[in-house]
């Protein structure tokens, strides 16, 4: 089955599928945690995301179960943050030296990634981590068996008001956080703009039987918006956390040479991811909620009649 909600089945139906998928697959990753973790708890992360974002999507259907769940799920994917950082922040560097290899020549942050390797190691070896990932799973377990208490309306109208409303909320969210992004221009704005795009390239992938416009090359500039907002937000990370380190990430020449660098990329990247979102998210909400109205009205209440035209099977 598909991250894609089905028009010619019932609301309910789909969510519930595909909520139990997604939180299968985060538990098929968890499990398979201690042997890859990184990639183990990247995908998980991922797969929360997702479910997330669908939670979000259909709130206005089920308010108490969504706000529940969601907060549920957050909490989860915040577990396991730390390790998923501690990866960035080496994969940063390794940008770094890529995007500027003249003042990187001669191993220039070969110290820092030494040191946040070991940083990254001691923190995977940590017999806490074990007892995460015991906590995470128990929390999605429980949250799969809660599944069948979500209940939406399934009548054409009324599921279409609700997906409209939830891509509506989260196109308003994102308009918002582009705004004050853009005069503002705090790490904490990006971030929000990046959760907003990561949720609306989610929306899409679950509404690509729904949406009315042309999809593919919306999905294709979001999901690169968000790409650029990550990279972003690993930069904003690094600088803060060589503003606050106790103990140094590297020898001072290397650690100015970081701090330059950050610095630089950090202003190349705010001032493309304006623009990115700025032709993404320039729209009103309201219109684009209510073309998205129309057509899942039209398309839900076609499919409803579909099936009552069609004869039963013998």
């Amino acid at each position: 089955m598909s991250f894609r909600i089905d028009p010619r089945l019932p609301l309910t139906g789909e969510v519930r599928r595909i909520l139990a998928e997604e939180i299968g697959k985060a538990l098929v990753h968890l499990d398979a945690a201690p042997g890859q973790l990184d990639q183990a708890l990247h995908k998980c992360r991922k797969r929360l995301k997702n479910v997330r974002a669908l939670l979000r999507l259909v709130h206005s259907g089920d308010e108490t179960f969504c706000v529940a769940e969601n907060q549920c799920y957050r909490d989860v994917a915040g577990l396991l943050a730390g390790p998923r950082e501690a990866t960035a922040l080496i994969e940063t560097v390794d940008r770094l030296a890529a995007a500027f290899p003249e003042d990187c020549a001669d191993g220039g942050l070969d110290a820092v990634r030494e040191r946040l390797v070991a940083r990254q190691q001691a923190l995977h070896a940590g017999d806490d981590l074990a007892a995460t990932i015991d906590t995470a799973i128990a929390a999605c377990e429980a949250g799969r068996s809660r599944i069948a208490m979500l209940s939406l309306p399934d009548l054409p109208e009324q599921a279409a008001d609700i997906l409209a409303e939830g891509a509506r909320l989260t196109l308003r969210r994102a308009r918002k956080a582009l705004d004050t992004a853009g005069s503002r221009g705090e790490a904490n704005d990006f971030h929000d703009l990046r959760k907003a795009a990561k949720t609306h390239g989610m929306h899409l992938s679950l509404l690509g039987r729904l949406w009315p416009t042309p999809i593919k090359a919306r999905r294709k500039a979001v999901d690169e918006l968000g790409e650029r907002l990550g990279e972003l937000h690993d930069v904003l990370v690094m600088r803060a956390l060589l503003d606050a380190e106790d103990r140094p990430l590297g020898p001072p020449k290397e650690t100015r040479l970081l701090a330059k660098l950050l610095k630089r990329s950090e202003k190349h990247l705010k001032k493309a991811c304006l623009k990115e979102a700025a032709e993404l998210f320039g729209d009103s909400p309201k219109r684009s909620a209510r073309k998205l109205a129309r057509k899942a009205r039209d398309d839900l209440a076609g499919a409803t009649m579909h099936e009552e035209d069609t004869p039963a099977a013998a």
